[in-house]
């Protein structure tokens, strides 16, 4: 299964994060394979997949039942996997072929007000950490990045000038974005006070987001960041995707075309974008709800 994984990272081009989860999900599979007796993908029918689908669904003693979503990412790499196989010549059919991952239920994402965002912005406080702690937020918000594309993010990455940033996305697709003016000031202000003290206490790291030693900013840092200031201004538990959905739901509010808020996002199908629409319709129906004299009946 390593080569498997192997490939995912190098041609594929998945993500550390996305290849985990697919290394504990072929782990559990392989486990299972094994105390059946199976130590070949060749021995492999559609049942025995089958049964493991539904463990993964119901739970065991050992582990607990997984969402949907969980099911759905496990299906997917168990049938790369078998399909991988029988390009590579391992096994002379496709067991996994047939089965297909659960429909998962359309969640609208959760997006906060732009008062809310101001009010996550304002709890930064004015020292040299809360200076990054700004700059990460603003940037976040007024370009809509992922939070690991943040924190990928080198200082040769900026234009502050042109208030442009250049994004390293999934599948190691680059794209270029507006920064906008408050993120390029927050920015500025984080690479004249606070940067190259947090520098010095490091081995001069090209990464533009330190942390207190002086070494590069990890994903999990940028989400305590996130969760620790979300909780100082008092809203409700933000996840790391929080001001990437604001983002996109602010800019359909305003009128921005769908196309243009899939080319910021990174999205390789629009059809991925499009939830977002659904948020502001949600939105709608709220305002006309509370708003119009004759929305709702007495």
């Amino acid at each position: 299964m390593s080569g498997y994984l192997d490939h995912l990272a190098v041609e594929r081009g998945l993500s550390k994060h996305t290849l985990e989860s697919y290394r504990r999900d072929l782990d559990r599979y392989q486990i299972v394979l094994e105390t059946a007796g199976m130590r070949q993908l060749t021995e492999v029918t559609v049942r025995h997949i089958e049964d493991f689908v539904a463990t993964l669904r119901e739970g065991d003693a050992e582990h607990v039942r997984l969402a949907t979503s969980s099911v759905a990412r496990a299906v997917i790499a168990l049938r790369g996997l078998h399909r991988f196989a029988l390009r590579e010549g391992w096994t002379s059919s496709d067991a996994a072929a047939e089965i297909s991952p659960p429909t998962i239920p359309r969640r609208l994402p959760k997006a906060i007000s732009v008062s809310e965002v101001e009010q996550l912005l304002a709890a930064a406080s004015d020292d040299p950490l809360g200076l990054r702690d700004r700059a990460l937020l603003e940037l976040l918000y007024g370009t809509g990045a992922r939070i690991s594309e943040a924190v990928g993010l080198a200082v040769d990455d900026l234009d502050t000038d042109a208030e442009l940033l250049r994004l390293h996305g999934k599948g190691n697709k680059t794209r270029v974005v507006p920064l906008g003016s408050y993120a390029a000031s927050a920015i500025d202000a984080y690479l004249v006070r606070s940067r190259p003290g947090l520098a010095s206490r490091g081995k001069g790291s090209p990464a533009l987001f330190l942390g207190a030693r002086g070494t590069p900013l990890s994903r999990q840092g940028a989400w305590l960041i996130l969760r620790t200031l979300g909780e100082r201004a008092g809203l409700p538990p933000l996840s790391p995707h929080t001001l990437r959905h604001s983002f996109a739901t602010h800019l359909l509010d305003g009128g921005a075309d769908v196309r243009v808020v899939q080319e910021l996002l990174g999205h390789a199908s629009v059809t991925t974008t499009q939830v977002y629409t659904l948020v502001t319709v949600e939105r709608l129906r709220e305002v006309y709800a509370a708003s119009h004299p004759r929305a709702l009946r007495a």
